[in-house]
């Protein structure tokens, strides 16, 4: 299959995509309640989409195509209000986080729909254990070639992303050390990782072409890489971040994606190399691991430093841009919680010190996504 032109879409718009998880409201487990949400949420005229993810007590929302993150949280409010709407008509709640703290994977069942049975017979257990939660937000771009240069530009900023999105502390009922470890699942499989170093689309054209003649790969969405491109839409697709627990901080996170992609176009601060990636792996865990207090190695000098502190410096470096999509509130609430050392892990964390019980942890996050 010949991979498909690159399509035209307004530089610096957004696309925000939540993976939501679906619990009862009796120990608060998830619950396989997908189609029952679709049927109640198709009754709605919302913006976006309200589709089924891997397994059935998953569900993804999605805005339309959005100018400003002031636009994408007035589309995320709407969706997660009528969310919570049909929810509570079904006795059941909507939750937030990467990973849902003590569920078992081999009682998920796999949503039943032809692409998802199909890589479920691929991948085997893996395809439920792939019951983890991920926002992706979509940025637009002028050109082919400009989204492959802010591609790997973008890429030096993963563990920032990784850092603040953190979200997924607990795994099967064990708190697992990580702020992220909804990334160690996608690293299992076979195709996830970076992306090739491609700056032109005649380039990573060959690249794919080359890979579908293995029979490895037929399209885009084979590859689990955390940032991909999307000819399609016309955009890139960073896909690290775990789901946030409120949709006011997914908003947040859009305005930083856009802010940064406003100061590569504007003003072509550096130009990013094959040996950026040494270090990639390395701060990627970092990140994962410790969350806002990693180290991050600066991938042109090779210069270590705390990663809350490289954090506040792009935040700062990037307020002018911040500013003229009406982000300025934003990304001083991303500020703000960097500067205290807190993101959504360390909040179930901390709820799960005060209560010692994983269920009402989960009751608590659920009320938190309401808010």
């Amino acid at each position: 299959m010949a991979l498909e032109p690159f399509s035209h879409s307004e530089a610096l718009t957004l696309g925000v995509e939540l993976e939501l998880q679906l619990v009862n409201t009796h120990d608060y487990d998830l619950a396989p309640y997908a189609n029952d949400m679709l049927r109640l949420m198709s009754r709605r005229k919302l913006p976006g989409n309200v589709v089924p993810e891997m397994t059935s007590s998953m569900i993804e929302i999605s805005t339309g195509v959005c100018r400003s993150p002031a636009q994408a949280l007035d589309e995320l409010t709407q969706i997660r209000d009528a969310l919570v709407q049909s929810a509570d008509k079904l006795n059941i709640a909507v939750v937030g986080g990467g990973t849902h703290p003590f569920q078992q994977w081999h009682e998920q069942r796999i949503y039943d729909k032809p692409r998802f049975r199909q890589l479920s017979d691929l991948y085997g257990y893996l395809s439920k254990q792939f019951t983890i939660f991920g926002q992706h937000v979509h940025i637009g771009c002028p050109d082919a070639d400009s989204a492959l240069l802010m591609l790997h530009r973008m890429s030096r900023f993963i563990p920032h992303f990784i850092a603040l999105s953190a979200s997924s502390p607990f795994v099967q009922g064990q708190d697992t050390a990580f702020d992220s470890a909804r990334l160690n699942s996608v690293f299992a499989f076979p195709l996830s990782g970076r992306a090739p170093f491609a700056l032109s689309w005649d380039e990573f054209t060959a690249y794919f072409d080359k890979m579908t003649h293995t029979g490895v790969v037929s399209s885009m969405k084979d590859f689990y890489w955390d940032i991909r491109p999307k000819p399609e839409f016309g955009t890139i697709e960073i896909r690290v971040f775990d789901t946030p627990l409120t949709v006011k901080r997914a908003a947040a996170l859009a305005a930083l994606v856009q802010a940064l992609a406003a100061w590569f176009l504007h003003e072509q601060p550096f130009m990013p190399a094959e040996d950026d990636y040494l270090v990639y792996s390395y701060n990627r865990f970092q990140a994962c691991r410790f969350g806002l207090d990693a180290i991050y190695v600066d991938p042109a000098g090779g210069q270590h430093q705390p990663l809350r502190e490289h954090l506040l410096q792009t935040l700062e470096l990037l307020k002018p841009h911040a500013n003229a999509a009406g982000a300025a509130d934003a990304l001083a609430m991303l500020s703000d919680s960097t500067r205290r050392g807190q993101n959504d892990a360390r909040w179930l964390r901390e709820q799960h010190d005060r209560e010692d019980l994983l269920a009402e942890v989960s009751r608590l996050a659920g009320l938190r996504f309401r808010s």
